[in-house]
């Protein structure tokens, strides 16, 4: 059976065509991500805490699968409610959990530590954004091979889901430090446009990084529900949350009572031990909290990705980006964390400065420290912004250990393994 919600234009693919076979095109998008090499990367990447320091936090792979079952169960939910949806017509599951899946391929590793690092480091050539990066692998690195193949040729849907912002670096003036695309990404962002020119009045500020496909917008609250509630359960377990600093921060900034009630419900959860049973019920919340609406814009006429959007209840916002303060103020500006950030600028300093010691800006004597194939991407690179990307694609891509493993090899001089060149 079909489903009227999506037509051709939905379904079209960037770059070469897909040979037909027994599971939709958007079931091959989500197959295609899951099978990614850059998607196993994500079970030792930081989303919190260093991953593998403990083995019951979060990674960035257990974050995104708990992502796309809430994104799955928003779709179920919506249709549940009737119209405009029915057996014929209906936000795709599959096509949802895909977007949800791959939302974070891009991320480096450290976490947003690295992030906001290579953010830094790549201002003057051209920008890093973990969510534009995400797009680089879905356009062009995943699954190329020898034959000229980039890409995993996914769906104009999924690359428009993943694009939680669709304004180009170069749009901005002064540069962005996060939320834009590469400049070089113009082409995809025409393609998700069907060619038509940006509206002027979206053009304005930041109204185009705001403009969402309803999948995209079902991803982002999903990310904000998972992370806003789950960091709050890991910093329990990690002991940073504790009685006695909740009680002591929420008595500082001052709260009414709506936000005591919560702090009532949390503080109550830890005594009795049932913390992830309370927030499982609150990521329930959150899913029944959504509603659609229908909207017009210059997309709208073209597909019904564009001709609803999502809304998300008042409460279930206000109750996330609570947690989401709580979780800033108490966790992630604490020392532990502050070090973890300064360490992560450190390596990935120190690695960007090797790289382009013996890369690009080459004094008299160089030596190859990269892996070959990476070296070779450096070296074709045509200037310096395009072997930047390189050197910042081959950081990136690095996992929390392989990026240690890598540093330690290069600059602590009792390290001396050849095992694991990556």
């Amino acid at each position: 059976m079909g489903n009227l919600f999506y037509t051709e234009f939905d379904t079209a693919t960037w770059g070469s065509a897909r040979k037909p076979d027994y599971r939709t095109l958007f079931q091959i998008d989500r197959d295609r991500i899951i099978h990614a090499h850059a998607f196993r990367k994500l079970q030792s990447k930081t989303q919190v805490f260093l991953s593998g320091e403990y083995d019951f936090y979060r990674t960035r792979l257990t974050h995104s699968m708990e992502v796309a079952q809430i994104g799955r169960s928003i779709c179920n939910y919506l249709r549940t409610r009737g119209d405009p949806f029915s057996e014929e017509m209906f936000i795709d599951a599959d096509l949802v959990e895909a977007v949800c899946l791959a939302h974070d391929l891009g991320h480096p590793p450290f976490g947003h530590s690295g992030e906001r690092t290579l953010q830094e480091l790549m201002i003057p050539w051209g920008g890093f954004e973990g969510n534009a990066q995400t797009l680089h692998l879905l356009t062009d690195t995943l699954y190329q091979d020898s034959t000229g193949v980039r890409g995993m040729q996914p769906t104009r849907a999924l690359l428009d889901g993943v694009l939680k912002y669709k304004k180009l670096f170069g749009e901005f003036s002064p540069p962005p430090e996060r939320h834009f695309l590469y400049d070089s990404q113009e082409a995809v962002r025409s393609f998700v446009f069907a060619g038509r020119p940006v509206p002027a009045a979206l053009q304005q500020g930041h109204s185009l990084n705001e403009f969402k496909s309803v999948e995209c917008q079902i991803m982002d609250w999903a990310d904000d529900a998972a992370y806003s509630l789950n960091d709050i359960v890991d910093g329990v377990k990690a002991g940073f949350l504790t009685i006695d600093r909740i009680e002591r921060w929420a008595s500082e900034i001052g709260i009414g009572a709506e936000e005591q009630n919560w702090i009532d419900t949390l503080l109550a959860a830890i005594r009795s031990d049932r913390l992830e049973f309370t927030f499982s019920q609150k990521i329930g919340t959150f899913i029944t909290g959504c509603r659609l609406k229908q909207r017009l814009c210059f997309l709208s006429d073209l597909t019904s990705r564009y001709r609803f959007e999502l809304v998300v209840t008042d409460s279930a916002q206000r109750e996330a980006t609570f947690y989401k303060r709580l979780a800033n103020d108490i966790i992630f500006e604490s020392p532990q964390l502050q070090q973890m950030e300064h360490k992560a600028r450190r390596v990935l300093i120190d690695l960007w400065e090797s790289a382009w010691s013996n890369y690009v800006d080459r004094g008299r004597r160089t030596i190859r420290i990269l892996p070959p194939q990476v070296g070779k991407l450096i070296e074709a690179a045509t200037d310096h912004a395009a072997k930047a990307r390189q050197i910042c694609d081959w950081l990136a891509g690095l996992t929390d250990g392989m990026i240690v493993r890598t540093y330690r090899r290069l600059f602590d001089a009792e390290f001396g393994s050849i095992r694991d060149l990556s």
